[in-house]
């Protein structure tokens, strides 16, 4: 039976594998100054390996999405320290947000010509990449065309986009997902649960998912770490230890999700949310 650990013991830490692809050294962050400041994260430290897929859990508020900004730089913590070690950061948001005038293609491109890649050459990476969220042959249609799981892929070529560079494969990357399939149908979200671990495992991506949804996280981690209400602190890590592939619906997906339920629950009640 896979147990919880106290934070900072379990896989991707200095007691685990060697080495981080992130690495958060007590960061806090406050929004405002003086008594009306909110502080949204307290003295959170977190190690994730070089191609670990950590998932992250918490009642809404507490946090999660901030990390995550923090770690993509969008936003600087008012303590403490991120170093992602020179890897590449692409940040990939609940809702795809691609751009309607655009096709498939041509929002793929802007990213690529956002880091000054030729013309030429983006034609190219666009094509692979679709070919690896396995949309071949979509290149010309526009969002308003695609399902909802579709527009997913999209974005995820997109954020792989912002990180892929043929002349330096040596440097890592980071993929930060904020709640990517909280939108889409149980069905729908099976299937990208399949995908993105399988683009997980092919291109070496090092993986820090923020989500609602416990089975799923315990479907997709190798780590699952729990933060607990406003102000966001690591309170519990789950090292995820059973084989994959896994089902979402598997047994031991299950008895873990209860577990890791039961905790969560404990954790809003002594807040008292």
């Amino acid at each position: 039976m896979t147990h919880a650990t106290k934070p900072g013991t379990g896989p991707g830490t200095a007691s685990g594998r060697t080495g981080h692809a992130v690495r958060l050294g007590g960061v806090s962050k406050a929004f405002g100054s003086g008594p009306t400041a909110l502080l949204a994260l307290d003295n959170v430290s977190l190690d994730v390996a070089p191609g670990e897929f950590v998932c992250l859990l918490g009642a809404s508020g507490c946090g999660k999405s901030t990390l995550l900004n923090l770690v993509a730089d969008l936003d600087k913590p008012s303590a403490g320290t991120i170093d992602v070690g020179g890897a590449r950061v692409a940040l990939m948001f609940q809702e795809p947000a691609l751009f309607p005038w655009l096709t498939v293609t041509g929002n793929i491109e802007l990213a690529l010509r956002m880091r000054g890649v030729p013309r030429q050459e983006r034609r190219r990476r666009a094509g692979e990449l679709l070919a690896s969220v396995h949309l071949s042959g979509f290149e010309k249609r526009r969002p308003h065309q695609l399902s909802g799981g579709m527009r997913q892929r999209v974005a995820l070529a997109r954020a792989l986009a912002l990180t892929v560079d043929d002349a330096d494969a040596s440097r890592g990357t980071v993929l930060l997902m904020d709640e990517p399939f909280g939108a889409l149908d149980a069905m729908t979200r099976d299937l990208l649960h399949d995908e993105i671990e399988r683009i997980w495992r092919e291109r070496n991506l090092t993986v820090l998912f923020v989500t609602h949804n416990v089975r799923e996280a315990v479907r997709l981690g190798d780590r699952v770490v729990l933060l607990s209400s406003r102000p966001g602190q690591v309170v519990e890590e789950f090292p995820v230890t059973f084989q994959r592939p896994r089902r979402i619906d598997s047994p031991q997906v299950a008895t873990l999700s209860a577990a890791i339920t039961d905790r969560l629950r404990e954790e809003v009640s002594r807040h008292g949310n």
